[in-house]
């Protein structure tokens, strides 16, 4: 009598399943059952997508805002999100100062025009970095 290898399965499903696991078995790699682990190939240098887009328009840049004013948005909010809102000149000065911003910050926060800011983004808009635009 033949023996089987499973008793909760038909003689079909089975086979089946001994097909799927025998590269596994023999240790001779992966199996068309496991293909969704095999990472994907990597694009050869200067064959990466050639998909431009607009100046001002990239991956990540709101509408109304240049991609250098995204990199400074990012840094005074780094530095001044955790501030104690609305804040006067000084105030963001201060705690600019006690953060251990870099100096780049520092300066900017300093050049700022002496007034209440609600936010990083009315910060960002006094310093002229743009105002993004939302599509509604």
């Amino acid at each position: 009598m033949e023996q089987r290898g499973s008793d909760k399965h038909g003689p079909r499903l089975d086979d089946q399943q001994k097909h799927e696991t025998e590269g596994m078995v023999r240790g001779g790699g992966t199996t068309h059952a496991e293909e969704w682990k095999e990472p994907e190939a990597m694009p050869a240098p200067g064959e990466e997508s050639s998909k431009s887009y607009p100046p001002g328009h990239e991956p990540g840049t709101p509408s109304g805002i240049t991609p250098q004013g995204v990199d400074i948005r990012s840094d005074l909010a780094k530095w001044l999100s955790d501030a104690h809102w609305p804040a006067g000149h000084d105030d963001l000065v201060r705690h600019a100062d006690s953060a251990g911003a870099p100096d780049r910050v520092v300066d900017m926060v300093r050049s700022l025009p002496d007034r209440q800011y609600r936010n990083v983004a009315d910060v960002a808009k006094a310093l002229g970095l743009g105002v993004e635009k939302r599509r509604w």
